[in-house]
């Protein structure tokens, strides 16, 4: 059999459609119940349904009564605020496309994004970094908005453009990325395939407002759902989050793997109201999977995703325990393949992992980039870039980015693999990955690790002999204080062998 699955399409999105429209219509039954909660130690910011909505529709009257009009693009400069969400669905309620920026970005690379979406406008907060070659719209006006008529949704086909984001791709250079009205609807497959949500849950998210992550998962979800979002102010640090879970009753719990090590660190877990945690950004070792559930009694649930297609593998509430490199299984309504130059691989082959074209998550394309766009695809097949395999269970086991793979003598390595072997010492906190030219046609595995003091490296090599091929294990050990990572905190395994030897 064929590593291929299709158990029927998502049902189609309705015409005359809108993505805010979409994700506020519990404000209509829920008008009085808390759609969100900034929390932090000394007390909390609470927006109900109602509020958040009038919020949203008089920003929306706001930016277009500022000048902006509809297909317009608005590129945001705003940091860790409740501006940043009510802003971002103020724009896609009456048309104008909104570009969420990371905060983190330096001026430079901000010109960069601007020079290649050509922006109306920046939202800006005053305090993010942001050159002076736009105009610029500031949030401390959004205050005086928020009492304005509201405006009306500007319904249309789920196909138009709603929003850019941005990611690195493979090349590292950003790439603007087109998605339609839809991709909110796509969403609903989660659901059931990740969440476990309903109107009922408290779902607290560990980032920040402005990471797409948080925005997704922990804000137009739960919001879509009619559910409480729980988002801690900023500030709250890594060890205060368990003290917050427990105080304002959090059902879910949605996080990077770095956090829920970190959370982990804070001492004894006590969230009797916690069904269970969310995992996604990059893989989740099992190391940090078990020793959340010795902790708490919950079980993390881990899904697989990108900037063009958001979470489309993932394991649900309730799925049988899985092998440590499985990302779950597709999401119903999904159509997902494991393929080669030719088509999909048998079963248990592996390959790059594949989204069908027809996945209304799927996005438009990159901006004003058709070429890069056509290279993604093969055939009818988006290729995401990422190694995997399909059992005969229908899950898939990830073997990492295509492009992070190691060749060690010849061999082709999964970095994952060496790094969750890795893992398990007890004197390594993060590990990272690579194969490194020592001299010409030579290429060995180098790994860089966190740890309190330097480990030796004969000690390293016996660890990694007793659980490692020989071929798999690294040549080279090497201490840092951290590992690089991008603005979504992923590892970036090719940036390794420059970081500074402790």
């Amino acid at each position: 059999m064929s590593s291929s699955f299709d158990q029927g399409p998502w049902p189609p999105c309705p015409q005359d459609f809108n993505l805010t429209a979409h994700v506020l219509a519990a404000a209509d039954s829920v008008p009085d119940k808390i759609a969100l909660a900034v929390v932090k130690p000394t007390g909390a910011q609470r927006w109900s349904y109602d509020r958040l909505r009038s919020a949203i529709l008089g920003t929306a009257s706001g930016l277009l009564e500022s000048g902006l009009r509809p297909g317009d693009r608005l590129l945001m400069r705003v940091g860790n605020s409740v501006e940043f969400p009510v802003a971002y669905l103020a724009a896609i309620a009456v048309g104008i496309v909104p570009i969420p920026t990371s905060s983190q970005l330096t001026e430079p690379e901000v010109q960069v994004l601007i020079d290649m979406t050509d922006p109306a406008a920046v939202l800006h907060d005053g305090k993010t970094a942001c050159p002076a070659t736009v105009r610029v719209i500031r949030t401390d006006q959004m205050a005086q908005w928020y009492g304005l008529p509201p405006a009306d949704y500007a319904l249309g086909d789920p196909d138009r453009l709603a929003y850019i984001i941005f990611t690195s791709g493979t090349s590292g250079k950003p790439r603007a990325v087109c998605h339609a009205h839809r991709a909110i609807w796509a969403r609903g497959m989660m659901m059931e395939g990740w969440y476990g949500l309903t109107g009922s849950d408290r779902l607290m998210h560990a980032g920040a407002f402005n990471w797409t992550y948080t925005l997704g998962t922990g804000l137009l979800d739960p919001w879509t759902m009619g559910a409480t979002a729980l988002i801690p102010a900023q500030g709250v640090e890594h060890a205060q989050i368990p003290l917050l879970l427990k105080r304002h009753e959090a059902t879910i719990f949605a996080a990077a793997p770095g956090v829920y090590r970190n959370v982990l660190k804070s001492g004894p877990l006590d969230l009797p109201k916690l069904h269970h945690g969310l995992s996604a950004g990059e893989k989740l070792p099992a190391s940090i999977r078990d020793a959340w559930q010795a902790a708490t009694g919950t079980r993390v649930y881990e899904a697989f995703g990108m900037s063009e297609c958001s979470t489309f593998i993932s394991a649900p509430p309730g799925s049988p325990d899985r092998l440590a490199e499985s990302l779950g299984w597709p999401q119903q309504g999904r159509r997902i393949a494991i393929l080669n130059e030719d088509g999909p691989v048998p079963l248990n082959t592996p390959g790059i992992i594949a989204v069908h074209r027809t996945d209304p998550g799927l996005m438009l394309g990159y901006l004003n980039q058709p070429e890069d766009t056509a290279s993604r695809y093969q055939g009818d097949w988006f290729l995401t870039g990422d190694m995997g395999e399909m059992t005969e269970n229908k899950d898939i086991l990830y073997h990492g980015r295509a492009d992070d793979m190691m060749n060690a003598g010849g061999f082709r390595v999964s970095p994952l693999e060496v790094e969750a072997a890795l893992l398990s010492h007890p004197d390594i906190h993060e590990v990272g990955v690579t194969d490194i030219e020592i001299k010409a046609d030579t290429r060995v595995i180098a790994a860089y690790y966190v740890a309190d003091h330097t480990l030796e490296t004969d000690a390293l090599s016996a660890f990694a002999a007793e659980r490692l091929a020989r071929y798999k294990q690294p040549r080279l050990y090497a201490r840092v204080a951290s590992l690089p990572r991008n603005a979504n905190n992923k590892l970036l395994r090719r940036a390794l062998p420059g970081q500074t030897v402790l």
